[in-house]
């Protein structure tokens, strides 16, 4: 063999990738594709795997094909001649062996390089099991367990330290009961909630999933991580869960527990709603109907005040004091719930100045006093007690601007992933590709090659 083919050998192997074997030869296969032919190019695949003594003594030569990404666009066939050593340690209990590499080993029909691209088509890449197998010549049971094994490596064991966690639940499925034979009871199997525990200000998606919907699986989740972990958490986001709350104060009981203002907005428009929908049946005896004052103004009831103009500002007072006294009951609900929009509007995070306790007093005594003058109407009585419950959290919230965002953005990314896999059948599965797909920016930003 010449100088140049040589050379040109040493480039071909450059290109295969394929660490531990040198390139022969390379045909096209008639088909699209190319045909390589390698031989072992490691002195070490000589080595016997039970004594580690190399081998001198050669048997025989097999040709095995294992299976390999695309090179330049094209399917690669791998022919590999690779020979068949005779062990000559008396002790050895092993007689013969084959040449093995750490990129192709023994009994294995596919290169490590492929089997990496397959866990990594799925955990970073977003495609679900079977189109990656699709892509890469693969069957379903061997993508997922390159994916098992990928995330096993990339995933960390243990939650990264963080200031504040997010908790929140999300729905994926059917419950699954199974009746006791013994008892003849139906028993819970597999919930269909599952609990997530989320990096609320640090980016970095979803620490783990329960199973679950109560405080034990919370507070269960919490105690099993390390206490080093447990003991930086000063703040946990939630919703107005007092099951989540009641778990947060066993688990962690010197964390504050600040409550999402989207959800305090929220709980205001359906009340608001409520009491809407409440006095439109006590005038009418019906449903509103287009013609109706209320019906004109039901959607800007919904809106904030700062985004109305002043024909809609208009608007809505002249319609509403068109229906008399309930128009007014319905427009001081609205002022209700403007005012505790304007107590939260207070928070750090809106006026990058950490707003004062006098500011937030004073903020809350309008509120409260406009609902004292409103006593009347039950819809806003109980919302001005579900703001006295959770008061400590929602001025835990004006005062840091942390906000359980981080938790909904990851629900989100999960049922996106559910739904892309069309379900899953498999609730350890899920927990792995929720984590994966909630992981991924963060992942790429801590290794961006």
């Amino acid at each position: 063999m010449s100088t140049h083919d040589t050379e040109i050998n040493r480039d071909a192997t450059r290109l295969l990738g394929l660490e531990g074997v040198s390139v022969t030869k390379v045909k096209d296969d008639g088909a699209g594709g190319s045909t390589v032919y390698v031989v072992t190019g490691e002195d070490s695949a000589r080595a016997c795997p039970s004594c580690g003594v190399f081998a001198t003594r050669l048997k025989d030569y097999r040709t095995t094909a294992p299976r390999h990404l695309a090179c330049g666009g094209r399917q690669v066939s791998i022919r590999w001649r690779k020979a068949r050593w005779h062990c000559t340690e008396a002790a050895c209990a092993r007689r013969t062996f084959t040449e093995a590499i750490p990129q192709v080993p023994a009994r294995m029909r596919t290169t490590a390089a492929l089997r990496e691209a397959a866990g990594a088509a799925v955990a970073d890449g977003g495609r679900t099991v079977v189109q990656a197998g699709r892509d890469l010549g693969l069957s379903w049971p061997i993508v997922q367990h390159c994916f098992e094994v990928h995330a096993a490596r990339s995933l960390p064991a243990e939650p990264a330290e963080t200031e504040a966690i997010g908790i929140d639940e999300t729905r994926r499925g059917k419950p699954v009961w199974k009746q006791n034979p013994d008892t003849d009871k139906w028993e819970l199997v597999a919930d269909a909630w599952h609990i997530g525990f989320v990096d609320a200000i640090g980016g970095r998606g979803l620490f783990g999933q329960v199973e679950g919907r109560n405080a034990a699986s919370v507070a269960e989740w919490l105690a099993l991580q390390p206490a080093t972990w447990r003991e930086a958490v000063r703040y946990v986001a939630i919703d107005l869960c007092a099951t989540f709350r009641a778990a947060i104060h066993r688990a962690l009981p010197h964390a504050k527990v600040v409550v999402d203002c989207f959800h305090i907005v929220q709980l205001a428009q359906r009340h608001l709603a409520d009491l809407r929908r409440r006095l439109t049946w006590k005038q009418h005896g019906r449903r509103a109907r287009k013609g109706d004052s209320i019906y004109t103004v039901r959607k800007i009831l919904r809106r904030n005040k700062e985004d109305l103009n002043h024909e809609q500002r208009q608007l809505l007072k002249t319609e509403l004091e068109h229906m008399g006294t309930y128009g007014k009951q319905i427009y001081a609900a609205w002022q209700s719930k403007e005012l505790l929009r304007d107590l939260l509007h207070l928070a750090v995070t809106r006026r990058h100045v950490t707003p004062d306790h006098s500011t937030i007093s004073a903020a809350r005594h309008r509120f409260f006093s406009h609902v004292a003058d409103h006593a009347h109407l039950p819809e806003l009585v109980t919302l001005a007690e579900t703001v006295e419950q959770w008061w400590d959290g929602i001025e835990t919230y004006l005062t840091t601007g942390i906000t359980n965002a981080a938790s909904e953005g990851n629900n989100r990314l999960i049922k996106l992933e559910a739904r892309n896999a069309f379900g899953f059948s498999n609730r350890t599965n899920q927990r792995l590709r929720s984590r994966c797909a909630t992981t991924r920016r963060s992942r790429r930003e801590t290794h961006p090659h």
